[in-house]
C-alpha cells in the first residue's frame, strides 16, 4: 500500500520548455537578445560579493584617477599583444573599454586564455586611462554552498540519448537487450529489482537518424522516410512500461529546425511517438522537475542535447588538449561556469528571443543532462550530477574520417536515494 502511495506521489513538472510560433526576425531583434543575456547573466554576478562597487564602462572613459573598479562586461573582442600579454573588449548597455590581463600574473592568465567571445564575465580592477588593468575575472558560476539533494525512497532515473533509429548503424539487438532488462525480462536477481524502481527515462535527442541532415546521408540509411523511422522508434519505446515516465527532448538529426531553442517534436513528423501514454515532450533545452513529493522539492534536470559542443571542442584549449570528445564532464562544467548553453554566438544555430535568452541557465539545476557526442559520462561539478548519454548507433563514416570513437549501448542510470551513478552496458 506505502509503495502505490509513493508513485502516486510521484511527478514529473515541467518548468521550463520552449514552444514559441515562428516569426520574422529583424537585426533589432539580435541587440534586444543579447540585451536580455545580459541582463541575465548581469542579475547573477551582481550577487557576487566581489562585484559590489559595480560601475557603468561609460563612467570609466575620459576618466584619470586610477582607482578600484569593478566592471560586468559581454566579450566584443580578445588578442594577444606583442608583448603577449591578452587585451579583451568587454561592453554593457552604455559603452566599451579594453581591459588588460598581465602574463606577469600567471594564474590569472591561464583563466583568462579560456574565456570566448560573446560570455558574460565580472572585471575586478584599476582603471587607467580608457582601460582596465585586470586583478581578477569572475565568472557567473554556480555556487559553492549547494546541497547535495537525495530522495527519501530508492528510485532510478536513466538518460538515453541519440537512439538513431532508421541508420544502418543503429543496433537494434543492443536495443532490445535494454528494452527486455527495463521489463524484467533479463538480468540477475539484483539487476531486476533495480529495474521495477526505474521511474524516469530521459531521451536526450535525436531519435531518429533523419533525411538530408548531410551530405550522401541517403546512403548510411536503412529507413529512408522520416515518418516510417518515427514509427520504428516508436515501436520500440513502447515496450517500454507505462509506468515509467519518459521525458523526450529533440536534437539536430530530428526532423525539425535546428535552431536552438528547439521547440517539442513536431507532431506531424513525430505522431507515433506522441501516441505512447507515458510520452512528455519538452523543447531542446528545458528544465524538468521529477520526483517531488508532500516532503519533498523533487530534482531539476536541465536537458539539453549538446549540438554547441563541437565548437568548445575545436576552440578552446583547455578541452581540446584534455580530451575534447572524450571529456563531455570538461564541456559540461565549461557551459555552468558560463551559466549559459552556447555563450558564443557562431558556436550555434538560435532564434534571437527579445524577451529573454532560452540557453541561459538561470536555475541552477540539481541534474545537467546531455547527449550528442556518442559518449556516456557521468561527473558532479558543486552537487551538479553531470551526465552525457551513450548512443545506439555504431561508427558511422563521418566518423571515421573526424577520428571520432563512440562507445555506443551505455546506459547511465541514478539511484535517486543515493545520487550514486553507474553505467549500464548492453552492447552485444
Amino acid at each position: 500500500m506505502k509503495k502505490e502511495k509513493t508513485k502516486k506521489e510521484e511527478k514529473v513538472k515541467i518548468i521550463t520548455s520552449y514552444n514559441e510560433d515562428s516569426k520574422k526576425r529583424d537585426i533589432q531583434d539580435f541587440v534586444q537578445y543579447f540585451n536580455a543575456r545580459y541582463k541575465a547573466i548581469e542579475k547573477i554576478l551582481k550577487n557576487r560579493q566581489e562585484m559590489r562597487n559595480i560601475t557603468s564602462i561609460n563612467r570609466l572613459i575620459g576618466k584619470k584617477d586610477k582607482e578600484n573598479i569593478s566592471i560586468i562586461g559581454l566579450v566584443k573582442d580578445k588578442r594577444t599583444t606583442k608583448n603577449n600579454n591578452l587585451i579583451l573588449t568587454v561592453e554593457d548597455p552604455t559603452s566599451s573599454i579594453k581591459v588588460l590581463v598581465n602574463k606577469n600574473k600567471p594564474d590569472l592568465f591561464e583563466q583568462a586564455k579560456e574565456i570566448v567571445l560573446d560570455e558574460v564575465i565580472g572585471v575586478v580592477g584599476v582603471n587607467g586611462e580608457n582601460i582596465v588593468f585586470a586583478n581578477n575575472i569572475l565568472w557567473p558560476d554556480i555556487p559553492t554552498n549547494r546541497e547535495l539533494k537525495k530522495s527519501s525512497d530508492e528510485a532510478y532515473a536513466i538518460f538515453l540519448s541519440d537512439l538513431h533509429v532508421g541508420s544502418k548503424n543503429f543496433l537494434p539487438d543492443d536495443f532490445n537487450k535494454f528494452i527486455k532488462w527495463i521489463r524484467g525480462e533479463i538480468g540477475n536477481e539484483k539487476q531486476k529489482e533495480i529495474s521495477k524502481k526505474v521511474r524516469y527515462i530521459f531521451i536526450l535527442g535525436d531519435l531518429v537518424d533523419g533525411c538530408g541532415i548531410y551530405p550522401e546521408q541517403d546512403k548510411e540509411l536503412i529507413t529512408k522516410d522520416i515518418y516510417q523511422q518515427y514509427e520504428e522508434c516508436a515501436n520500440l519505446l513502447k515496450q517500454i512500461p507505462s509506468d515509467i515516465h519518459l521525458i523526450i527532448c529533440p536534437g539536430n538529426h530530428d526532423a525539425m529546425r535546428i535552431a536552438e531553442p528547439q521547440p517539442p517534436l513536431y507532431r506531424d513528423f513525430a505522431g507515433p511517438i506522441y501516441r505512447i501514454k507515458n510520452a512528455i515532450m519538452v523543447s531542446n533545452p528545458s528544465l524538468i522537475n521529477i520526483h517531488s513529493s508532500k516532503n519533498f522539492s523533487g530534482f531539476d534536470v536541465l536537458l539539453y542535447h549538446g549540438y554547441s559542443f563541437d565548437f568548445f571542442v575545436a576552440n578552446c584549449d583547455s578541452i581540446r588538449n584534455k580530451g575534447g570528445y572524450n571529456r563531455a564532464d570538461l564541456i559540461m562544467k565549461f557551459l555552468l561556469k558560463r551559466r549559459h548553453l552556447a555563450p558564443t554566438h557562431t558556436s550555434n544555430l538560435y532564434i534571437p528571443d527579445v524577451e529573454k535568452d532560452p540557453l541561459v541557465i538561470e536555475t541552477v539545476p540539481d541534474f545537467f543532462a546531455t547527449g550528442h557526442i556518442h559518449k556516456s559520462i557521468a561527473s558532479n561539478y558543486r552537487n551538479i550530477t553531470m551526465i552525457c548519454g551513450s548512443c545506439w548507433q555504431s561508427k558511422t563514416t563521418f566518423q571515421e574520417k573526424v577520428g571520432h570513437n563512440p562507445e555506443p549501448s551505455r546506459v547511465p542510470i541514478v539511484n535517486l536515494q543515493t545520487r550514486d551513478v553507474k553505467i549500464l552496458r548492453f552492447g552485444s
